[in-house]
This record gives structure tokens, sequence and C-alpha cells, in this order.
């Protein structure tokens, strides 16, 4: 892959490069842990800081999330509201089945949108993106599957 290439397809909050990885010597064998209870950690490739979603990116997702997952999430509660409502005052018998599934739909549009508003949230600190997110959506599930497909293939 060329240079400009890998630098188009990083995060915008991506580290920018990976350190190096230590020379081992192989001169000496490796001292044996002594077995007091402690183990060597190792050191992870990056800081806390250098991986940290951004501030302002992770409050686009937030209010994103909120958004989608809240508003079906909220009609889903509502219809439940409504339904009994319906069968108590208005005495109008909803088949069970149909308030079970219009629930289940609307239960599960909630998480999924927890998913679509956290991938439709634009990830470059200054841009902001649009209002549906569709772009921002494409861009950033097609990073997903990548990283996804580097891992699997490393691990196999």
């Amino acid at each position: 892959m060329p240079a400009e290439e890998s630098e188009r397809s990083r995060l915008p909050f991506e580290p920018n490069k990976k350190r190096p990885k230590p020379v081992k010597a192989k001169t000496q064998p490796a001292p044996k842990p002594q077995e007091s209870g402690k183990q060597t950690q190792k050191q992870p490739p990056f800081t806390k800081e250098e991986m940290a979603i951004p501030e302002v990116v992770s409050q686009r997702m937030i209010r994103r999330v909120a958004v989608f997952c809240g508003v079906p999430t909220t009609l889903g509660i509502v219809s439940l509201v409504a339904s009994y409502l319906l069968v108590i005052y208005a005495h109008i018998q909803l088949p069970p089945i149909a308030v079970l599934l219009v629930n289940m739909g609307l239960f599960g549009l909630g998480v999924l949108g927890i998913t679509y508003g956290v991938l439709s949230a634009s990830w470059d600190e200054e841009r902001p993106g649009n209002l549906i997110g569709l772009g921002e959506f494409s861009t950033n599930w097609g990073r997903m599957i990548e990283v996804w497909r580097e891992t699997r293939s490393k691990n196999v």
C-alpha cells in the first residue's frame, strides 16, 4: 500500500507513527521472573492519550446515539403505554402479538441506533459531518471492516 493511500485510510485521531519494536539481544538468555508474585507487564505500543478518542468526536457520537437510539426506544415505551390505555379506557382489544412485534421492532431499532450513531458521526475533529451521516457511515464502516480483516489475517 502506498504511503499516501495508507495516510488517507487512517483515522483522523490515530497516531501518526508506530513505535519501533525493541531489539532483543540473543547473547544472554532472558532472566527468569522471580516467583514473588510480581509479573512483568508489557508496555502498550501507544499511550492512552494517543489512543483516546478526541472530546469533540466523542460528544458528536454521544449526541447521535442519543437521537438514533433514544427516539425508537422512547417510541417503544410510548407504544406500550398507548396500547395499555387503549385496552383499559377505549376497550379496544389489540392482538398481543401485534403489540409485541411493534415493541420488538422499536427496541431493535434502538439497538441498531447505537451502532449507527457511532458510525455515522464524523471521526474528523475539524469536520462536523452532515445531519443524517450516510457518507460518514459508509467511510467508517469501511474502516471498521478493513481493520477487522487485518486483525483476522494477523491472527490466522
